[in-house]
């Protein structure tokens, strides 16, 4: 029943991909290539080495943009989730910021850094900062009253309580935030390549269209940077799920 319950997903797909190559074929205007057709294509990008050198540039942006993101964005958070009159103070800040989409900072960016990784890089640290911002915010605000009382009474250091009660304490919702903010992130480096860059996933698609109308070669790069995010996104729910970093595995 298990093994039954593992492969629906997978029946599914194939289910969905020959249904997808039948009505290809059925339909006379081939205005969508079949997926035998945009598998050729991927084989074809994996011969030419273009595949791989495409995947490491696009990861190699996200990495940058969404670690630069975490690293300023998660612990001002915390103090301004701590600190409530800091929130107080930069909150009207944030969220006119927050609603601005990270494409409108194209040509900022392109003005700053001019075209290539660092305007690329920008516009993913712009897209990540804000929600990871956020989200420590919420993570401070939802830490149960229970859990700071008792850190206090027993008498803890600032270092001691950060250490043993805050960090512990928001963890869970602060990985659940990152692996949001990284479909994000992932979004807006294929955005990001379309425009500033020539090389990665998103510049692969539109180098595509404009060379020939090569679609086939348009859909590949669309399942790869849909498969890459799925692995993504399996990457972090595995770290969720280690139990390490649960507040009732930290309890010394």
């Amino acid at each position: 029943m298990k093994l039954s319950t593992k492969f629906r997903p997978v029946l599914f797909i194939v289910v969905l991909l020959a249904a997808w190559q039948i009505a290809i074929d059925r339909h006379p205007a081939q205005i969508l290539p079949g997926p035998i057709a945009v598998a050729k294509a991927i084989i074809e990008l994996l011969r030419h080495g273009i595949l791989f050198k495409y995947v490491v540039a696009s990861l190699f942006r996200v990495t940058w943009g969404f670690a630069l993101a975490a690293v300023l964005a998660i612990p001002l958070g915390l103090m301004l989730g701590w600190y409530r009159r800091g929130e107080r103070a930069l909150y009207p800040l944030v969220q006119i910021f927050r609603p601005i989409s990270p494409l409108a900072w194209i040509p900022i960016a392109i003005l700053w850094f001019g075209v290539g990784d660092s305007a690329a890089i920008f516009l993913i640290f712009v897209g990540c900062f804000f929600p990871m911002l956020l989200i420590a915010m919420s993570a401070v605000h939802n830490i149960p009253a229970v859990y700071i009382n008792a850190g206090q009474n027993f008498g803890l250091s600032s270092r001691e309580f950060a250490t043993r009660v805050l960090y512990p304490a928001v963890t869970p919702q602060l990985l659940t935030g990152l692996r949001i903010t990284l479909g994000i992130a992932w979004l807006v480096v294929v955005a990001a390549e379309m425009i500033s860059v020539n090389s990665g996933l998103g510049f692969l698609i539109v180098d595509a269209r404009n060379a020939g109308n090569r679609y086939d070669l348009v859909v590949a790069g669309m399942v790869i940077i849909g498969l890459i995010g799925l692995l993504l996104d399996l990457a972090m729910r595995s770290l969720e799920q280690v139990k390490s970093i649960h507040w009732s595995s930290s309890e010394e």
